[in-house]
């Protein structure tokens, strides 16, 4: 097949989806570099994230245009070569979020410059989506969100809280500050721990370098806030127990997680490459079975459409801080940030994944006093 005929079937797939090449909505797309059409074809989801990176091809509105084609389901048109037959079949073979494998993201992702996190995200820094309910502000929105989880937890001044994956410590200073808990906070990110600890001074608050496998204390309530997207399907149940050992029988535990449509046992491929190693996001009946006999499921609530607000909020600041932090990043750190940003809205917005929060007791428990709204 030679350029021409790449290129008319792209224009076919992509007008199935209401998208045309160098068109003049917003969503449409500009290509730069003729390669585009065989890189799609031949590496589909790497093809296109990579391609953009290197400036072959732009976009206006770029969360609109990964909203529309998924919504047109083109990524289960492109078939996969031998690069997705190897890296699913890795995925299947080896625990790729072991203890050694758990710190690959952890180097490449959460251990950048704190003041990259900080040029876009909230006051309480959080890196999770926040709760849009009345308010179309960011900061709003992840007050919000904190307090919704401090509802569901039922948390009271005299208990003990665990925030597994703890981030720069957001919640943590949250529930201390407007709960008066002790909030104990859990990260492996170097980053992460050096901040929090600053951040949190002079509350109740601890915050330790430790793997969620090494957790052997128990707490009142306990917290896990997009940590669980890198535990790995063939570690769901070992986090289940770990969790149900550390809870008190009478305490509450909340979930809170971006989901899957559909089970997978991999991330995809541009995201694992780029963004977040080793992650997986998790489906019902993955949560379910990881959580059999284990857990009560008490609510489960899903916004996931306030994740597409959240990060088209972040991906403004982002933007708008880049001139203050470019000097240490190049453009195509740049692209890669934006194309991460604003497809994972897209993602959203065609609902191809979701927000949940999910709230469980231990088996036996008494009705649970959560202020679930």
């Amino acid at each position: 097949m030679k350029t021409d005929g790449f290129k008319n079937t792209i224009e076919e797939m992509l007008a199935s989806a209401g998208v045309t090449i160098n068109g003049n909505n917003p969503w449409d797309i500009r290509v730069h570099e003729d390669r585009f059409y065989c890189r799609i074809l031949s590496e589909a989801s790497l093809g296109l994230g990579e391609s953009y990176m290197d400036g072959w091809w732009d976009c206006d509105a770029l969360d609109e245009f990964i909203n529309k084609i998924l919504k047109a389901k083109l990524d289960e048109k492109v078939k996969a070569n031998w690069k997705f037959i190897f890296w699913g079949l890795n995925a299947k073979l080896f625990n790729l979020q072991s203890r050694s494998g758990s710190k690959k993201v952890i180097t490449q992702h959460y251990d950048l410059s704190t003041n990259l996190y900080m040029s876009f995200l909230d006051n309480y820094n959080q890196y999770t989506c926040g709760y849009f309910k009345d308010t179309e502000d960011l900061n709003t929105a992840q007050g919000k969100k904190l307090d919704l989880i401090c509802k569901k937890l039922n948390i009271k001044s005299t208990d003990k809280v665990l925030d597994i994956g703890c981030g720069w410590g957001g919640f943590a200073k949250y529930a201390a500050e407007h709960y008066g808990c002790h909030v104990t906070g859990i990260t492996i990110s170097d980053e992460q721990i050096k901040y929090a600890k600053n951040y949190t001074r002079g509350l109740p608050v601890e915050i330790i370098k430790k793997d969620y496998r090494d957790l052997d204390s128990v707490f009142d309530k306990i917290l896990v806030c997009g940590m669980i997207e890198h535990v790995g399907y063939k570690n769901y149940r070992v986090f289940m127990n770990i969790v149900n050992h550390c809870l008190t029988d009478e305490g509450l535990f909340l979930l809170h997680t971006i989901g899957e449509n559909k089970s997978v046992t991999y991330n995809d491929i541009w995201t694992d490459k780029y963004i977040f190693p080793g992650g997986m996001l998790p489906s019902i009946s993955q949560i379910g079975k990881a959580m059999e006999d284990l857990f009560v499921m008490e609510d489960w609530h899903n916004f996931g459409p306030d994740y597409d607000k959240t990060l088209m909020a972040w991906y403004q600041n982002f933007d708008n801080s880049w001139p203050k932090i470019k000097s240490n990043y190049d453009e195509r750190f740049y692209r890669m940030w934006k194309y991460y940003l604003l497809s994972f809205a897209g993602s959203f917005r065609a609902r191809h994944i979701q927000l949940w929060q999910i709230v469980m007791t231990k088996p036996g428990t008494r009705q649970p006093n959560s202020r679930i709204s």
